[in-house]
């Protein structure tokens, strides 16, 4: 078994972190993990992107040039990004900042999921990050919704571990988001 994702936003968004807690949320299965991130000179609103590889056997390169899975949280990324998804792959796109009307990827399942809108819902629009974790993984079963949430634990610096609970509800109305769209 062995699920990649890419995950592409601006500075701010979280994406680093979105990353970071799919790495340690694979650890905690047991499984091999590479993370890669990568962002812009610039500091907030500049680009960032990562890549995570997740596997039970070797990881390989954390270099994916056709991303199995891509999360796509702003409009720049997908114009730059979203075709480079791996046919009979999965886009994951924020409809919230992407105009999602009439996109298409053929060969590629789009899941539209309004994640900034969520976040903001659930009181803080900081949280998209979460929201597409927990959309990640009802969308790939590449991990248990159980293991994010306990790796928000190793991720986040114990001055934010009050905010764990609220991040628990983000990647769970990801999830929910994901199920809802693929039942529509």
């Amino acid at each position: 078994m062995r699920y990649d994702v890419f995950i592409a936003g601006y500075g701010g968004q979280g994406v680093l972190l979105a990353g970071n807690v799919l790495s340690y949320a694979a650890i905690r299965e047991g499984k091999n993990v590479s993370f890669f991130p990568a962002y812009g000179v610039e500091k907030r609103g500049g680009s960032a992107m990562c890549t995570v590889v997740i596997s039970d056997g070797d990881t390989g390169s954390p270099v994916v040039g056709s991303p199995s899975t891509s999360v796509i949280l702003n409009q720049l990324s997908w114009d730059k990004y979203a075709e480079r998804t791996r046919r009979g792959g999965i886009c994951l796109l924020n409809n919230s900042l992407v105009a999602a009307e009439g996109l298409a990827l053929a060969g590629r399942e789009m899941l539209a999921v309004p994640m900034n809108q969520i976040a903001i819902d659930l009181g803080d629009v900081r949280m998209v990050n979460m929201v597409a974790c927990g959309a990640y993984a009802a969308a790939t079963g590449a991990l248990q919704l159980q293991h994010l949430e306990e790796a928000l634990m190793d991720a986040l610096p114990e001055r934010n571990h009050k905010l764990i609970p609220a991040n628990v509800k983000a990647i769970r109305a990801g999830a929910n988001a994901v199920f809802s769209a693929r039942k529509a």
